[in-house]
């Protein structure tokens, strides 16, 4: 029997590592065009992991020329549908394969724990190449019912070129809930990702060919978002941006539609999840449980992390006390190529800073941190997990998207005031509801304003489910058939039988 990997074998594994550090333009690794080239750090560290290409808007022109040329062609979109999933699988398969590097790729750049990377990130990569590639024979048109002298039948089409703009926080899965749709529905790709996780997205590019797919169909562009992700979102020959990433630069997205092409744009935006605990939520452990890994998992670093805890007065001091007990040494800070490692640095040192300026708001305003709040005496951009207690929804903490390991109490009395509260916020990403009551289940369903609703669990989910949110927290959907038909368009045909 083969034992896993261990710290020792992970830093073996990455201290040998070798990787691309170009664009993937046209099946090829290439350097940028002014030859520029940006520095990633290895937040764990603080120091250098190695220097990318630096695109500007000259190499998006020549990413976005090599998809445009391969749509014209046909040579994917025209496929047979049980062709593309075939490639489609092979690629999954493929990504399988090199689970290790993808996941140390990540694990480098961003600080995610390996443990992390491997039981969430990568599988969950492969199965959603996996689903969408069984999609590609399921994009059906219809045929209407007309009159007699008429046949009116519409089809579905794949956009064009469509431009993938993602974030830093799940470099790979976040990628691939944009790319393998966009790529099913028979469109080619231009890939933008964070400046501070670019790795991961070069190999993807490089296997998707290896796997069969022709060259300049799955193109990448390395660089920061205004001088490549802004372009890309201008340039007239896109048909649609996919982003995944900050209200304010989704905003962006849209306006930069409206200046160029009227592209379409779908957004999955920050969030301000609430998790709302019930009196009668029965087993209470088990919702602390959910609670602490609702907003400690990924060092909080997550758009739908549950970072407001609306508990209900009458069990809100034996809730709080327990997520004390619990919460306290639940993650612990460490090296992230440790299997054991179940919290990691945070993405970078002046976002370690901006997540500690918001806990120093927080005490100026009056909450009371129950632990936390600290950084840990290790060298990287660390933070001990935070719990607020005394919190109100207008203080700081509760109203913004921190994105680290800070969970804000909130007391609430009842289910219609936890609504109240819940629904007080610019975001509508996601909430969860804790009950054994059937009734205040379903109308917490109704009522709260949210994309995903999750009742007695948090974070659960498979492909099926649709994911994005309501209000700021962005339109359109990931995962899902819904998403794979957000990179289609309907042709109307009617022929005339008279």
């Amino acid at each position: 029997m083969t034992s896993e990997p261990g710290s020792s074998d992970w830093h073996a594994r990455a201290k040998a590592l070798r990787f691309a550090t170009g664009h993937f333009i046209d099946g090829e690794h290439v350097e940028a065009l002014a030859k520029a080239r940006f520095t990633v750090v290895n937040p764990a560290t603080l120091e250098p992991l190695c220097e990318v290409a630096a695109g500007t808007s000259a190499d998006v022109d020549r990413a976005v020329a090599s998809g445009r040329r391969a749509f014209a062609s046909g040579i994917w979109r025209r496929k047979a549908p049980r062709e593309r999933l075939e490639i489609l699988s092979r690629y999954a398969q493929l990504i399988e394969r090199h689970a290790g590097r993808f996941g140390l790729l990540d694990t480098l750049c961003m600080g995610k724990p390996i443990g992390d990377m491997m039981a969430i990130d990568v599988p969950q990569a492969v199965q959603t190449f996996t689903y969408f590639a069984e999609l590609c024979d399921k994009i059906e048109g219809a045929v209407t019912a007309t009159a007699t002298d008429a046949l009116h039948y519409i089809l579905r089409e794949p956009l064009g070129v469509v431009g993938c703009i993602v974030p830093w926080n799940y470099p790979l899965l976040m990628a691939a809930w944009k790319v393998a749709p966009a790529l099913a529905a028979g469109n080619s790709v231009v890939l933008k990702p964070a400046e501070q996780s670019p790795l991961s997205a070069l190999l993807m590019a490089e296997l998707f060919v290896e796997a069969g797919g022709p060259p300049g169909v799955f193109n990448v562009v390395n660089g920061l978002g205004e001088a490549v992700g802004a372009p890309l979102a201008l340039h007239a020959d896109v048909n649609k941006i996919a982003f995944t990433g900050s209200t304010e630069v989704g905003k962006r997205m849209l306006i930069y539609a409206g200046q160029s092409n009227l592209k379409r744009v779908s957004l999955e935006c920050g969030g301000k999840s609430p998790q709302i605990f019930l009196a009668d939520l029965g087993d209470m452990d088990r919702a602390v449980h959910y609670a602490i890994n609702g907003i400690f998992g990924n060092m909080g670093e997550v758009c739908n992390a549950g970072s407001r805890l609306l508990i209900d007065k009458p069990i809100a001091e034996a809730f709080i006390a327990r997520f004390i007990e619990l919460g306290r040494n639940a993650y612990r800070p460490g090296d992230p190529l440790d299997p054991c490692t179940n919290l990691g640095p945070l993405v970078t040192a002046s976002h370690r800073a901006r997540v500690v300026s918001y806990i120093e708001r927080g005490r100026k305003e009056g909450a009371r941190v129950e632990f936390g709040g600290d950084r840990p005496d290790l060298p990287g951009s660390y933070l001990n997990p935070t719990l607020f207690s005394k919190v109100t929804n207008q203080m700081t903490i509760a109203r913004e998207e921190i994105f680290g390991p800070v969970a804000a109490a909130i007391e609430v009395d009842g289910l219609e005031e936890a609504l109240q509260v819940a629904n007080d916020s610019p975001y509508g990403l996601a909430a969860s509801v804790w009950t054994r009551d059937l009734r205040s289940a379903h109308l917490a369903v109704r009522d709260l304003e949210a994309g995903v609703i999750w009742v007695n669990c948090f974070d659960h989910g498979d492909m099926t489910q649709p994911f994005g949110g309501y209000k700021q927290s962005g339109q359109g959907r990931d995962k899902c058939l819904e998403s794979l038909l957000s990179y289609t368009q309907t042709k109307s045909a009617w022929v005339h039988l008279g």
